[in-house]
């Protein structure tokens, strides 16, 4: 049997966050392939600066279509703060699967690779500066793939932080009253 109950907050944060999460698989995509193709590794990027963008298009279609165009902040805020963490925690799966069966090194080597090249072609401040990077990469290279995805969870939850209240201002509307 199936009830006609309304959906709740939620079950509509959980769709749009296994929305977002998958959007944010297919753009984890794009980083080792974009090693090899540089073009994609642009998209990447681009595709990651587009990830507040669509955070708040979700949160306007669910105050348009579910909330009747109105949307209070403590609402909002609920809303984007249980998106985001469904989506991370769909993504963290992912990632976890490819660092441990797919990766085998090959971010960290490649990022490796780069900055010896760099390397040799700066001097001075910038090369003590590569060198921290290399040192940094190869403390990162030493991590488990359980550790990577703790870690890679953790900067999603502090980026979801920063950018959660904003978003919930920007999409509280109340109605007016005449």
């Amino acid at each position: 049997m199936t009830s006609n109950k309304p959906m709740t907050l939620q079950q509509h944060a959980m769709r749009f966050g296994t929305l977002m999460g998958l959007f944010w698989i297919l753009k984890f995509i794009l980083l080792p392939v974009g090693f090899t193709i540089p073009l994609l590794q642009l998209l990447f990027l681009l595709l990651t600066l587009f990830v507040p963008i669509l955070r708040y298009i979700y949160v306007r279609k669910y105050r348009e279509r579910e909330c009747g165009g109105e949307l209070n902040f403590l609402q909002a805020f609920a809303f984007t703060s249980l998106m985001y963490l469904f989506a991370i925690v769909l993504v963290a799966m992912a990632h976890y699967i490819y660092f441990r069966f797919i990766d085998n090194g090959f971010i960290v080597n490649t990022c490796l690779e780069q900055l010896e090249n760099i390397k040799y072609s700066v001097s001075g401040e910038m090369e003590t500066s590569v060198d921290q990077m290399i040192e940094a990469l190869n403390l990162a290279g030493a991590l488990s793939p359980k550790q990577i995805m703790f870690q890679l969870v953790a900067q999603n939850l502090f980026y979801c932080g920063l950018i959660t209240i904003p978003t919930a201002l920007l999409a509280t509307k109340r109605k007016k009253q005449f």
